[in-house]
């Protein structure tokens, strides 16, 4: 297994990896447009002298790095780069240059640590046989990414055997790490429902089909799916997240807009609630003299770690940061679309510790005051080229 001497190289070249985060910051791009992130990662990948290929779902990079003792397996680690349609509000002195983008999941953390990897693996290659694989993924965010770079082949040539990848968790403390087998990430779908009526004078409602009113009224038969079709133990949400309609005050809107997800951990489940999801927009609707049509964009898998690999990566963690350092964790309902990767290869996810200790609370992803404790960085590269050099060395 590996020792704390590879934390300690990692922490040696920190001040790298936080640069790379913070350049990354301030330039955050959204999926598919990712072209500076992943310019600024094919550079440092030549700076090491690591072969790789570009242009995989339009942004992604792969790059391999072969270990000096021969043949033999391939391990992947991945990181995402995209960001999301938030205006930052953190405070930081390199926050988004780009009016209404923001990094604000850490995908730049996930990316800057995944080179600082490359770099530690490099200079490891005298220690392993196989092959080591770096997939650096566009569009994590809702848009498809992991499947895409799937089907343009980053899982083969060499073939991948178990792949890893890491997500900062704001919740944890700064210095932990936290892994564990089975699920650990929910299934999600979002979906949009139009709701088409017929709109008209504000002072003539009886001429109209109000589809304000409709939307409400399928808004709230929604809400009892959840509460009344699915057993209170096992774990669902339908969230609607979004509801357009109309411009004007003296206007009754003809169209209304509604946008939401499903998430659960069970597939049958997920059938269900697309199809009672289907027959209560479309049944209040008729109802009320209007019509919805409801589009689902495509469902991301639960995210499974494997069971050995899980054990492997946090076997590998607390030789590295010592066993006090690696601690067990509870399924979220988020989503991450490595689960994509996971239904391929056997693997699994870590979780990374970023709330400093000077913080009373959290500062929770997807929220324009999201921020990280940067002394967490090199134990994100550490861990991921520790698990990497851990199995192949084990082989």
């Amino acid at each position: 297994m590996v020792s704390a001497a590879l934390l300690a190289s990692a922490r040696a070249i920190g001040p790298q990896i936080v640069e790379d985060r913070r350049r990354i910051h301030s330039y955050p791009e959204l999926a598919y447009r990712e072209e500076e992130t992943s310019s600024l990662v094919r550079a440092r990948l030549d700076e090491l002298g690591i072969p790789f290929r570009s242009g995989l779902a339009k942004t992604g990079v792969v790059a391999t790095i072969k270990g000096d003792l021969g043949d033999g397996r391939c391990v992947m680690l991945r990181a995402d780069m995209d960001a999301l349609p938030i205006e930052e509000r953190s405070g930081v002195k390199f926050a988004s240059q780009v009016p209404g983008l923001m990094h604000a999941c850490g995908h730049d953390a996930h990316t800057a640590m995944l080179l600082g990897a490359a770099r530690l693996l490099v200079d490891h290659r005298a220690d392993f046989a196989g092959t080591v694989k770096l997939m650096f993924q566009p569009a994590e965010e809702g848009a498809g990414g992991a499947p895409r770079m799937i089907e343009a082949g980053v899982l083969g040539d060499p073939p991948v055997d178990a792949a890893f990848a890491l997500h900062v968790r704001p919740a944890l403390a700064a210095g932990k790490v936290a892994c564990s087998a089975g699920p650990q990430l929910a299934g999600a779908d979002a979906f949009t429902i139009t709701i088409q009526g017929r709109g008209g004078h504000a002072a003539e409602p009886h001429t109209t089909s109000d589809a304000v009113v409709v939307g409400a009224q399928v808004v709230l038969a929604l809400q009892t799916l959840v509460a009344r079709e699915v057993q209170p133990a096992v774990p669902a949400v339908l969230t609607l997240g979004s509801f357009n309609a109309g411009e004007g005050f003296n206007v009754i809107a003809g169209t209304a807009v509604i946008k939401g997800t499903i998430r659960t951990f069970d597939n049958e489940l997920f059938l269900h609630l697309e199809q009672r999801m289907r027959e209560v927009a479309t049944g209040v609707a008729s109802a009320l003299n209007a019509t919805a049509h409801v589009d689902l964009l495509g469902r991301c898998p639960p995210l499974v770690n494997h069971a050995a690999m899980a054990e492997h990566l946090a076997a590998s963690a607390r030789s590295l940061l010592g066993a006090d350092s690696v601690v067990g964790v509870n399924a979220e309902m988020w989503a991450e679309d490595f689960a994509f990767v996971l239904e391929k290869v056997p693997g699994a996810m870590l979780w990374l510790g970023v709330k400093s200790a000077d913080w009373p609370e959290p500062k929770a992803i997807h929220t324009a005051e999201f921020e990280l404790d940067e002394s967490a960085l090199p134990i994100g590269s550490s861990a991921m080229a520790g698990v990497a050099l851990d199995y192949l060395m084990r082989a």
